[in-house]
C-alpha cells in the first residue's frame, strides 16, 4: 500500500482579505447562489483565473497556434454553457464567477423547480434526492454541461416525488379562502380546562 495522496487547496484567497467592496460582493453572491462558505466562491473564482489566464497567455503566440490551442479552451467552456456559440478568446476575459455559479448542480436544480429556495436545493443534493444521467449526485458544486440540463431528475425513489408530501418541492401552496363563519379572522383552538388536582388531605 502506497503512501495516501496529500490532499492540495483548490482554491486560493484574495491578496487583500479587508477589502470592505470585495467583501460585500461575496456575502451577496454566497446568499444568492446558497453557497455554504466562501470557500466555494473562492474556489469558482480560481477557476476562473486558469481559463483567464490561459487566454492570456495565448496572446502570446502566433496566430495559427492561437487558434488551435484556443478552440481546445473554447469549446470546453461553450460545452459547460459558460460562454456562447459564437464566442472567441477576448470573451474569456470578460468573463465573471458569476458565469461559473450559475452552471453549479445546485443553482440548476433550483432554476428547473425541484427546490422551492436555493437552499433546499443544496439540502436535496447533498441528501441524495437528486440524480443526473442516471446517477445520484452529492456535490452542489458539480457543473452541469448544457446539453446534459434534461439529465438533471429528481431520484425515483425519494419521498419528494410524492405529491402529497408536505415538503415536496413541486407542492404549492394552497390558497383557500376563509370561510364565511369565521369572516375572515383565525379562530382559537379551543382547549378544555382541567381540573385543578387537590392536594392530599393530612390524617385527623
Amino acid at each position: 500500500m502506497g503512501d495516501p495522496k496529500r490532499r492540495r487547496k483548490k482554491y486560493t484567497t484574495p491578496g487583500h482579505p479587508y477589502q470592505k467592496q470585495r467583501l460585500e460582493s461575496e456575502l451577496v453572491l454566497v446568499g444568492k447562489y446558497g453557497l455554504r462558505n466562501k470557500r466555494e466562491l473562492w474556489m469558482m473564482r480560481t477557476k476562473l483565473g486558469t481559463y483567464r489566464k490561459e487566454a492570456r497567455n495565448l496572446l502570446a503566440l502566433d496566430p495559427e497556434e492561437r487558434k488551435e490551442r484556443g478552440k481546445v479552451i473554447l469549446a470546453k467552456l461553450i460545452r459547460y454553457g459558460i460562454l456562447g456559440e459564437d464566442a472567441t478568446t477576448d470573451d474569456i476575459l470578460a468573463l465573471d464567477v458569476e458565469a461559473f455559479l450559475k452552471r453549479r448542480l445546485q443553482t440548476l436544480v433550483f432554476e428547473l423547480g425541484y427546490a422551492r429556495t436555493i437552499h433546499q436545493a443544496r439540502q436535496l443534493i447533498a441528501h441524495r434526492h437528486i440524480e443526473y444521467n442516471g446517477h445520484i449526485i452529492n456535490v452542489p458544486s458539480f457543473l452541469v454541461p448544457k446539453t446534459k440540463e434534461n439529465e438533471i431528475k429528481m431520484y425515483k425513489f425519494s419521498p419528494f416525488t410524492n405529491p402529497s408530501h408536505p415538503m415536496a418541492p413541486l407542492a404549492k401552496p394552497s390558497n383557500e379562502e376563509p370561510s364565511a363563519e369565521t369572516n375572515g379572522e383565525i379562530e382559537e383552538p379551543v382547549t378544555e380546562e382541567k381540573p385543578k388536582s387537590r392536594g392530599r388531605r393530612g390524617r385527623s
